[in-house]
């Protein structure tokens, strides 16, 4: 019994290493919310199935061997295989590592359980004759490892649930006793770019508050209300997120916003949602949620939000840049290596104003407008407004100006959709010297994806000098739009992973270069 249990050390290492990769594809699919866990499953065979361990029927080939050899064998084969998975994870570029939170923990006590209910009967009845069909076993469940962590998730959901309850219940009873205005911010693109503007505008005249980092999950603002909210704040900005219809009502019904503002509708996870009209719907329940004495600032230049029938009574404004029958509106945009300067108009005042900012791109000028409007409406003065807007700062990773070298580097790495990329790369085209883009391409677009990728391809062929591309398979639409425009194939180079990039950026500058990082996936994407 001692040798076999001696022999399960390896096996256990590497059942080990590969269930922290299991619950990072779980974390990064939000523990498997909409099934997300499970469809990747789904969409990725080679990466599940065809795993280092896929030699597991190897162990067949036990039945051969003596029992004395077979432990030598097993104890081998784990061994090796431990080796090579160590030294290939070493490799891989980790974006966002693991995050050992409270549930993940719960997880591991879970997979222990699971995996000593198999062991344990065979450690105390341990006998030759099952010895090599125990060893067959326990290689082919950790074979199935990703699916073990599903099982392990599921076992825990009712656990789960009640941690929810409680924190919930906690952040409920702590937002009733502050009592501050509440501003929900959703839509299909710029959210957290959003978020960020409005606080930095609101926070010249208010001590407001915003959701740290992407914390839009009523799990994250559950967190954020216990951990990061303070009696000190008198404004509460709440990013709002969602992957299906309900999501923001849940979110709503939590913190119960004043004030929204709706940025875009686009087809970001429209394959969750499932149609247009379902992400249209879910993302006006801010809206819906909303107080009669609430202020609504929406979007004049969106024909999603012009369309929308709603159902409430509360103030609605509007903003826009090519559409001039709203309440304020930005005319006169000109953009440089320095940032953005732009006029504005407001429908009730016949002055107008000029307004500086670091940030790049019109998308920019549409979130500083919902913060200058939504500002206004709040009491805040010109002079105010001007100040806040020329002290926002540039977001990490969106459109984010960078320097490497003599590179200019226009960092827009994170979450790519398709408003957004086609604007960074129009912020690219209007810059002057040698422009390259990096990109891998965009995710999560349901049937639309090879659709959306190619009608991207078009836009950078008409805007760049050369073309890096991360990932052969997935950025085929990309590359398929660029020669339908005849762009050089001399000029596009594809790779593997992005760190690749950077020599080769350096090797094609000519010392008066721009370059666009346009998204960066997360690991679960990774060829």
């Amino acid at each position: 019994m001692g040798v076999f249990l001696f022999t399960l050390l390896p096996y256990f290492l590497f059942i080990y290493f590969k269930t922290r990769k299991s619950l990072h594809i779980l974390q990064q699919n939000y523990y498997d919310e909409s099934r997300r866990y499970f469809v990747w499953i789904m969409k990725n065979p080679k990466k599940v199935w065809l795993e280092i361990d896929a030699v597991f029927p190897i162990t067949l080939l036990l039945y051969l061997f003596t029992h004395d050899i077979s432990y030598v064998l097993f104890f081998g084969l784990y061994f090796i295989l431990t080796y090579l998975y160590t030294k290939k994870t070493k490799k891989e570029q980790v974006k966002k590592p693991l995050v050992v939170t409270a549930r993940i923990k719960r997880l591991f006590i879970t997979l222990a359980l699971i995996y000593a209910i198999m062991v344990v009967p065979m450690v105390l009845f341990h006998s030759k004759e099952m010895m090599v069909t125990n060893y067959i076993f326990l290689s082919f469940v950790g074979y199935l490892n990703y699916l073990v962590v599903l099982l392990a998730n599921f076992i825990n959901k009712p656990v789960e649930k009640l941690v929810y309850l409680y924190y919930k219940s906690k952040a409920s009873k702590k937002l009733k006793s502050y009592n501050i205005p509440v501003i929900g911010i959703t839509g299909s693109y710029g959210k957290t770019s959003s978020k960020n503007i409005v606080n930095d505008i609101l926070s010249v005249k208010f001590n407001s508050f915003a959701t740290p980092q992407n914390f839009n999950t009523t799990y994250g603002l559950i967190n954020t209300v216990n951990n990061y909210l303070d009696k000190f704040s008198n404004l509460f900005i709440a990013e709002l997120g969602a992957f299906k219809v309900g999501e923001i009502k849940k979110s709503c019904d939590f913190i119960k916003p004043n004030h929204g503002i709706l940025t875009t509708i686009g087809q970001a996870h429209l394959e969750s949602f499932g149609s247009q009209e379902n992400i249209q719907k879910g993302k006006f329940e801010l809206i819906e949620s909303l107080p009669s004495d609430g202020i609504a600032i929406l979007n004049g230049d969106d024909k999603f939000q012009l369309d929308y029938k709603l159902k409430n009574k509360c103030n609605v404004y509007w903003i826009g840049i090519n559409n001039h029958d709203v309440d304020l509106y930005a005319y006169d945009i000109k953009l440089s290596h320095c940032g953005t300067i732009f006029k504005v108009k407001f429908k009730d005042d016949d002055k107008e104003y000029e307004f500086k900012t670091r940030l790049l791109g019109n998308h920019n000028v549409y979130n500083l407008l919902a913060g200058i409007l939504l500002g206004r409406k709040l009491g805040m003065n010109i002079s105010e407004l001007e100040r806040g807007v020329s002290k926002v700062k540039p977001i990490e990773h969106r459109l984010e100006l960078k320097k490497l070298g003599d590179i200019n580097i226009i960092d827009d790495a994170y979450n790519s959709n398709p408003v957004g990329s086609k604007a960074a790369v129009e912020v690219l085209g209007m810059m002057p010297g040698m422009k390259i883009i990096v990109t891998p391409g965009m995710i999560e677009l349901g049937e639309e994806q090879y659709n959306l990728n190619k009608l991207f391809g078009t836009y950078i062929a008409d805007n760049v000098d050369y073309v890096i591309l991360v990932g052969k398979e997935q950025t085929k639409p990309i590359y398929d739009g660029l020669i339908s425009k005849n762009f050089d194939e001399n000029k596009i180079y594809i790779l593997n992973d992005v760190k690749d990039a950077f020599p080769l950026m350096r090797k094609l500058s000519d010392g008066d270069t721009y370059v666009l990082l346009e998204n960066d996936l997360p690991d679960l994407f990774n060829e």
